[in-house]
């Protein structure tokens, strides 16, 4: 059997990780800057998850939701302390996908309407409803397709206004800094404005944090910018750090039922640990405050490069526009200087890396990023 063959692969086989380093199997070292999609929050093998998901594994790795699971419990505890959304209800999945897909499902359960709201440039998962409301027409099969789907600009309040004057909108679902959109950060007034009109109608505010959540930009959700709640905030990626785990974080007006939503593998014991121990460094670390700070530093130096269109993001989640002739920049950067970014689509260069990325580790990639651009 062959693998199915949906990837671009580039030829590096990484065996090993220990913080913001890999090391393939020839020995070669990588600077990482894009953690697998931000999926690494807490770095590579951390010593407090290796023990965390090693000693959970010395009990038991896996049971179904059909018994108690204390660590969901204390996860909930722990995610609401950090969050600052302590009177949420949480629900636990496998990815962001799943998080979204059941967050669009349960608005519908909860005010009996279809209609979703949108963005151009969105990306919130692959599966039916999750890829519906994803702005890329190539990943979006003849079956997803939905008339229950309203794409609206981006950024684009009178046009926001007018859909939900003219349709009976169930849910708004937006990332608060689009990823895979190129890092456009979504302004505080609109989020405020999604808020109130959520409130007039009746609508749910969904907050897709997938990839900007969990304190990449120096807050714990980056919706939280605008000091406004979401009804539902989405999460995965950074969660787990590494360990296939997401979630939805509930609004308290939002009442559950039996068998309303279910899952067989979100909130195993396993993930719960994982997720725990993600949570446990975040707070021990400060791992916030030092996404800000480092962030902060590299988006300053990053502004001060002639040859940069513009550079965008909050904290460390940070996208570097280039020139077209600079479009061979995240190769260069990989295969010369041997430094993992990520890339968005036209000569976006992407940062992702882990929360606790060194000051000393920016300056290493500002270093070749120099030498990338003046070559």
């Amino acid at each position: 059997m062959k693998l199915f063959n949906v990837y671009p692969i580039n030829p590096i086989n990484i065996v090993k990780g220990v913080g913001s380093l890999v090391y393939d199997d020839k020995g070669q070292e990588y600077l990482d800057l894009y953690g697998g999609h931000a999926v690494i929050s807490i770095g590579h093998t951390h010593p407090h998850y290796v023990r965390r998901l090693e000693d959970q594994l010395h009990k038991i790795g896996f049971y179904s939701n059909s018994i108690e699971i204390p660590l969901q419990q204390e996860l909930a505890e722990k995610l609401g302390h950090v969050s600052g959304k302590e009177d949420y209800q949480l629900f636990l999945v496998s990815s962001g996908a799943e998080a979204n897909e059941n967050a669009l499902k349960l608005a519908s359960f909860y005010n009996g309407k279809k209609k979703v709201i949108c963005f151009t440039g969105a990306f919130h998962g692959r599966t039916s409803l999750a890829v519906a409301v994803t702005d890329n027409p190539k990943i979006v099969a003849p079956i997803n397709e939905t008339d229950n789907v309203i794409r609206l600009p981006w950024k684009d309040e009178a046009a926001l206004e007018q859909a939900f004057a003219d349709n009976e909108v169930s849910s708004i679902i937006i990332e608060g800094i689009q990823g895979v959109g190129g890092i456009q950060v979504a302004p505080e007034s609109f989020l405020q404005k999604i808020r109130s009109l959520c409130d007039k109608y009746n609508a749910v505010f969904i907050a897709d944090t997938v990839q900007c959540g969990y304190g990449r930009t120096g807050k714990f959700y980056s919706h939280d910018f605008a000091g406004v709640n979401a009804d539902i905030y989405t999460m995965a990626k950074g969660i787990g750090n590494g360990f296939p785990i997401g979630a939805i974080s509930i609004s308290p007006k939002i009442q559950p039922a039996y068998g309303m939503l279910g899952t067989t593998f979100g909130g195993n014991h396993l993930a719960c640990a994982a997720a725990l121990a993600v949570l446990e460094v975040m707070e021990q670390d400060n791992l916030m405050q030092n996404a800000a700070e480092v962030g902060g530093y590299l988006i300053d130096e990053l502004k001060k490069f002639k040859q940069v269109t513009e550079v965008r993001g909050r904290g460390l989640m940070i996208g570097i526009d280039l020139p077209a002739e600079y479009a061979t920049a995240k190769k260069d950067l990989l295969f010369k200087h041997h430094i993992f970014t990520g890339e968005a689509k036209p000569n976006v260069i992407r940062l992702l890396p882990a929360l606790n990325l060194t000051k000393a580790h920016a300056d290493r990639f500002l270093e070749a990023f120099t030498t990338v651009l003046n070559k």
